[in-house]
């Protein structure tokens, strides 16, 4: 399963940066809020939608990126399409929340 950002609506401007660990998006104030990997993306959550994503599917997992404040997904068909859409959507409304204050 590939994943590819273009197709997730409802975002606004990011930047795209090609690192050692992958790709990292970031929201044009510089902060990232979706690093893909080969087989993973790492979103930014809130603490507890990040344990319990991780309670119920095996594919789900502490950010290494992120600490707590995010989850690793493997990119297994754990999750449908539209729910990592919405992670990513979250995620990047959570960092420019973040970057307002």
């Amino acid at each position: 399963m590939v994943f590819d950002i273009h197709e997730v609506s409802g975002i606004g401007d990011f930047l795209e940066k090609t690192e050692r660990k992958g790709t990292l998006y970031t929201v044009p104030e510089g902060r990232v809020f979706l690093v893909v990997g080969p087989n993973t993306i790492e979103v930014r959550t809130d603490e507890k939608l990040g344990r319990l994503l991780s309670g119920k599917y095996e594919s789900v997992m502490e950010s290494r990126y992120f600490g707590r404040g995010g989850i690793e997904i493997v990119m297994s068909g754990q999750l449908s399409d539209e729910e990592i859409k919405d992670l990513v959507r979250l995620s990047y409304n959570m960092t420019k929340e973040m970057e307002n204050k």
